[in-house]
């Protein structure tokens, strides 16, 4: 049980599996109840992103998890399935700059900002673009109204 509650489900359901073979009916049953918890769990945690949504979601996961070359591919996909959504062209611009593509970066959020203005403010607030915000094409997209001499 502890393993299955620390989510540790591959190991439990091995466990769980000896533990339904064992004399006592009572505690078999119950063992044979948490494999199928533990099958029902492992597959879906393998479950494949399908929408632009999922594969949004997943891609902003492994943003977190600062897998930019992981999450861009997740963000790619989910941008040809929905090519107009500010907020898949946003994260795709911070999985650019974490992987160091400025020109990508800068091209995707000017295109969310294009199709969403707010996302201008949400840009100058972001911790992950701050290192680019002082940079000249990035301040210009983020602050339009400070004339650069």
């Amino acid at each position: 049980m502890k393993l299955f509650h620390a989510r540790n489900l591959r190991e439990a359901r091995d466990l769980f599996l000896r533990a339904a073979e064992g004399p006592e009916r009572g505690v078999a049953e119950r063992a044979r109840l948490h494999v199928a918890m533990c099958g029902r769990r492992l597959e879906e945690a393998v479950q494949a992103p399908r929408t632009a949504e999922d594969h949004y979601t997943y891609g902003v996961a492994l943003i977190n998890a600062r897998d930019a070359a992981g999450a861009r591919e997740h963000l790619e996909t989910a941008l040809r399935l929905a090519p107009g959504s500010d907020h898949i062209h946003y994260a795709l611009g911070l999985a650019q700059a974490l992987a160091g593509d400025l020109a990508g970066a800068h091209e995707n959020i000017k295109r969310a900002i294009e199709l969403e203005p707010r996302n201008r403010i949400l840009a100058r607030q972001d911790a992950d673009l701050a290192p680019l915000a002082g940079q000249p094409p990035f301040n210009a997209l983020l602050r339009p109204e400070k004339k650069v001499w």
